[in-house]
């Protein structure tokens, strides 16, 4: 477990959601230079920089898809200490979540949500729960949509279930919860953006925010262990001489710099999509994501193997890495998915 009253002077501080503009409470920062804030929490823990990942979409979808009375409502709640979540995921929707089968239904001036979302990052400890749904009555909804929407809802809400998940394999402070909603009722007033949008434009939306933090992430578990693989080559002296001067040590010690300069390049070159508005954004997320995580999952590895004994003791810095890093490679779009969506941009590109 974090330490809550931690995590709420954080969010107070406005760093759980440090993107936020100035006019809501936030920080203001850039993509880049919020990502160089993720990277460096990262780099100490992941399950701290998970709840900043959380807190991070939850306020980017609200900031991205509310009107101006839901931002000026909730945005100056996330950058005031209070804790938020967005739950996608549920048992038979994963990567596709076109099968969301979690309804809203409008009733009255209130929308009631019923369903159950899976493995909400930080749900164990929000406030606020950004929960996605199909709309089973959307005569308003705007054109082209097709009945999906976000709701803002308080986790006190009578009907909120809120269950932490048990002994997850990474990450094991982020509050990871499954959310059960039974007859939930909240005011329509909570319908971001106030009726359904297109499914791809809200999940776009949230994931990309979350993609990003999750890249940076990684590139500060890299480098965590990069300067504890380091430290200890340095340091163990073996057959006589120090480990980092045995050939296929150091080459471990060349690959982990490796990997770990790659992510942040291709991180850097993301953020600056974002920041400049390119057109290359959602690829170049979709990148830094994939190229982040795999080298992450694959340099903690490699940080256990130099420092063997010594790292493999469940808390020390590369043996959270080992565990937390292949949670990476999963969430936010697996690896798979990561490719699929690549390789449609290399083939939509194909003259």
């Amino acid at each position: 477990m974090l330490p809550v009253g931690l995590l709420r002077d954080l969010g107070a501080a406005g760093w759980l959601c440090a993107q936020v503009p100035a006019a809501y409470g936030g920080r203001g920062l850039t993509s880049a230079a919020g990502g160089a804030f993720t990277a460096h929490v990262g780099s100490l823990c992941s399950s701290v920089r998970s709840v900043l990942t959380s807190q991070g979409m939850a306020a980017w979808t609200i900031e991205r898809l509310g009107t101006e009375e839901q931002r000026t409502a909730f945005l100056p709640r996330l950058t005031g200490g209070a804790l938020a979540a967005a739950g996608f995921s549920e048992r038979g929707a994963g990567s596709d979540l076109s099968a969301m089968t979690t309804q809203v239904r409008r009733d009255g001036d209130a929308v009631v949500l019923d369903g159950h979302k899976v493995w909400v990052t930080a749900a164990h400890y929000a406030d606020l729960l950004v929960l996605f749904g199909r709309y089973e009555d959307d005569d308003a909804g705007a054109e082209g949509a097709d009945g999906a929407v976000a709701v803002v809802v308080p986790a006190d809400t009578p009907g909120v279930r809120v269950t932490r998940v048990a002994d997850p394999l990474g990450c094991r402070a982020a509050g990871h919860a499954d959310i059960a909603l039974d007859a939930v009722r909240v005011p329509a007033t909570h319908v971001l953006g106030g009726s359904s949008l297109p499914l791809p434009l809200l999940v776009t939306t949230a994931l990309a925010y979350g993609r990003m933090s999750v890249a940076w992430g990684c590139v500060g578990i890299l480098r965590g262990c990069l300067t504890a693989a380091a430290r200890h080559a340095a340091t163990r002296e073996q057959f006589g001489v120090p480990l980092g001067e045995h050939q296929l040590v150091a080459r471990h010690l060349a690959e982990l710099f490796a990997a770990e300069q790659t992510a942040t390049r291709v991180c850097e070159h993301a953020s600056h999509c974002w920041d400049d508005g390119s057109p290359e954004q959602v690829v170049a997320t979709v990148l830094a994501k994939h190229v982040s995580a795999g080298n992450a999952a694959r340099g903690a590895a490699t940080a256990v193997q130099v420092l063997a004994s010594a790292g493999a003791q469940d808390g020390h810095l590369v043996a959270r890495a080992h565990r937390d890093a292949k949670l990476m490679e999963i969430i936010e779009g697996s690896n798979e998915m990561c490719q699929l969506m690549l390789a449609r941009h290399v083939l939509g590109n194909t003259v």
